[in-house]
């Protein structure tokens, strides 16, 4: 899921949800339908991620889940937020996270918006998906079609520069 992540850009609940036969090896692309817009998503499979998915266990049931425990989770009505608890106890025991930052992660209350969104999660593979596409040098309209946004508003609070993009942009200044 991680890589699937990374690659597509795309949210954990849609992740969670892939079939096998949202998968189209033969013209290289994932399809499915997004949960939180109802947008249908046709997406080029990048090279790791047909890699990996090769790699993976299949079925000879095309309907079988891509990721079956995390597509059993989304069965028993349990939702997105319990895989993302998961898969922050997974950044603790990594060491990316703290259980401390995970507790405030779930205090919403006592958290500002800026604090929440940049605790380590799931979400942030979206956001690093996009802030890849951008230091690739690909248009706004491209990344913003790959990871499905329709604003330019909501894109936008997704894509980070990074220092090596400013200092090119520092270094292009003309001298005056």
């Amino acid at each position: 899921m991680t890589l699937c992540g990374l690659y597509t850009g795309q949210r954990l609940s849609d992740l969670a949800s892939l079939r096998w036969n949202n998968i189209d090896l033969v013209n290289n692309q994932l399809r499915f339908v997004t949960a939180k817009t109802g947008r249908t998503m046709i997406l080029p499979i990048a090279p790791p991620l047909r890699k990996h998915l090769e790699a993976l266990p299949s079925s000879d049931d095309p309907s079988a889940p891509l990721h079956p425990r995390a597509f059993a989770i989304l069965a028993r009505s349990a939702g997105p937020s319990t895989l993302s608890y998961q898969f922050g106890e997974i950044l603790i025991q990594a060491g990316l996270r703290s259980k401390n930052e995970r507790r405030n992660a779930e205090d919403n209350q006592t958290l500002t918006r800026r604090h929440r969104e940049h605790a380590l999660s799931f979400r942030c593979l979206r956001h690093t998906c996009v802030s890849l596409l951008y230091a690739a040098g690909l248009p706004e309209s491209v990344a913003m079609e790959f990871s499905g946004h329709a604003s330019t508003k909501a894109h936008g609070s997704y894509v980070y520069t990074g220092m090596t993009a400013l200092r090119d942009a520092a270094n292009a200044l003309p001298e005056i």
